[in-house]
């Protein structure tokens, strides 16, 4: 193990984030210099922390099953270079989970039973950044090709990892993505405040220096049917995420300025990267309301923030969650408890058990109010109150309620695939579906999920590709498709 009395002697600690009236003035990320070197004064100490323990649950509770024990006892040994070489032999792209995932693994930390946990994730970003640092990430092109292609569609972080695992395996492949950039949501979907876009461009880079191929700007399904793909490759991947969102079937949600989060969070990304996005929606000087208390949610409220909103109010139907671990939430499961993302320590207000009602509107037909009630779940269902209706202003409302599953029309009804009862597309032990040769991976098949799954599915989707082309395959083994981890 790292230090034998570290979980005694040294206490939790986390970095600093640059102080609120700094960080919403601007777009950088919220730890100064970013997460890594933020961490490097206290990062050793925490990795001693870990107890190296005889049955390491926090496994259980990574679904990539990172070697957490081992990169935290070779970070406390100040071996850099031997931590990211154990970091990525699981993950594919740690920059991005350990900025992202809402680490499950710590929960599932045995320390965590009766202190606070390792911070697990912490280590990891400050792992990663300091390899691309010391120059200790490198493309690693495969040696031989086997003649074999294969086209991946979505460039999120599942069409991502599968494309990087069978590029390594010497197949030809090339990611379709019909953004005008690689990345998926990675890239348009998630604010320049929690990840920076240098973290994507250079695993592209990387990626592209292996041999991956990227063909941008390419709407498969429309530019290019399903059809053709699977006439033209070897193997089809859908890593398409599930992009279907779900909508607020309410009076007034016809009105101007009720919009998706995903119509929003886009047009910031492209203009806070400097480019010029015609009509776009601004919170500047607006009440803004959010509808959805989630990660998407917790998105659209800082970049409201940054640009100027007068108020944002965030709306869940939900209860708010306890402070602590719920009785029947233990050890090591996942606990739904209260937690505080940067966008909330910078302002707004967060409302808990409403649900809208309706929408009202200015003479011009643009929202300007939403009416809500307050709601208690009774018998399977969410039940107004009486007597606690509301009305709260609003010129701009955003839909974060999460989403439905992979858009049916088009890609996948040309392929022919079939999908479950969820709408997620179908597929068997080895991530292929109905139609042989077409495979699918990420939030297409599991739903929406976290980016570590989204990872983890596309790594053991690569297996199962590699495996249908070969015969054989040394790429790491797949985890079922229906797997839960235990922390989760």
């Amino acid at each position: 193990m790292a230090d034998p009395k570290g979980f005694l002697t040294t206490p939790r600690e986390v970095a600093d984030r640059r102080p609120v009236g700094e960080r919403v003035q601007d777009w950088k990320e919220v730890y100064p210099g970013g997460p890594g070197k933020a961490l490097l004064p206290i990062i050793t100490k925490q990795a001693g922390r870990c107890m190296d323990c005889g049955i390491p649950f926090c496994h259980s509770g990574c679904p990539l099953g990172n070697l957490i024990p081992e990169w935290n006892d070779l970070v406390w040994r100040d071996d850099w270079s031997g931590a990211i070489e154990r970091l990525h032999a699981t993950n594919n792209f740690p920059e991005f989970t350990g900025r992202l995932c809402p680490a499950p693994c710590e929960p599932a930390c045995v320390l965590g039973i009766n202190q606070d946990p390792v911070t697990i994730k912490n280590v990891e970003v400050a792992i990663i950044d300091k390899a691309w640092e010391s120059g200790d990430v490198k493309p690693q092109p495969p040696e031989w090709l086997t003649g074999k292609t294969i086209a991946v569609v979505g460039s999120g972080p599942a069409g991502l990892a599968a494309a990087q695992q069978l590029t390594r395996a010497g197949h030809t492949v090339a990611v379709y993505e019909r953004a005008d950039a690689p990345g998926g949501l990675l890239r348009y979907g998630i604010p320049e405040f929690k990840m920076e876009k240098l973290q994507v461009d250079r695993r592209i880079q990387q990626m592209k220096e292996e041999g991956t191929v990227f063909r941008s700007g390419v709407n498969v399904g429309v530019d290019v049917t399903g059809t053709q793909l699977k006439q033209r490759y070897d193997a089809v991947v859908i890593a398409t995420g599930a992009t279907a969102a779900r909508d607020l079937p309410v009076p007034g949600r016809e009105y101007g300025g009720i919009h998706q989060a995903m119509e929003y969070l886009p047009q910031s990304n492209r203009a806070s990267l400097g480019r010029t996005v015609e009509d776009q929606i601004l919170a500047t000087g607006k009440d803004v309301v959010i509808i959805g208390g989630g990660d998407t949610g917790a998105d659209c409220l800082g970049t409201a923030h940054r640009q100027g909103a007068r108020s944002v109010t965030q709306l869940e139907i939900m209860p708010r969650p306890s402070d602590d671990r719920p009785t029947g939430q233990p050890w090591p499961t996942y606990p739904m408890i209260y937690r505080v993302a940067s966008a909330h320590e910078e302002g707004g207000d967060r409302v808990y058990s409403v649900s809208t009602v309706n929408f009202e509107a200015d003479a011009e037909g643009n929202v300007s109010g939403l009416n809500l009630v307050e709601v208690e779940f009774k018998d399977g269902r969410f039940v107004p109150v009486e007597g606690t209706e509301r009305t709260i202003p609003a010129q701009l409302v955003l839909l974060a309620m999460g989403f439905l599953g992979p858009e049916r029309e088009g890609f996948l009804e040309q392929l022919g695939v079939e999908l479950d009862e969820r709408g997620n597309v179908k597929r068997d032990k080895r991530y292929q579906t109905s139609v042989e040769g077409v495979f699918a991976c990420g939030d297409a098949g599991r739903g929406q999920s976290l980016i570590v799954w989204a990872i983890a599915e596309g790594r053991s989707c690569a297996n199962g590709v590699d495996t249908l082309l070969t015969g054989s395959s040394t790429l790491p083994t797949p985890i079922p498709p229906t797997a839960r981890p235990l922390a989760v």
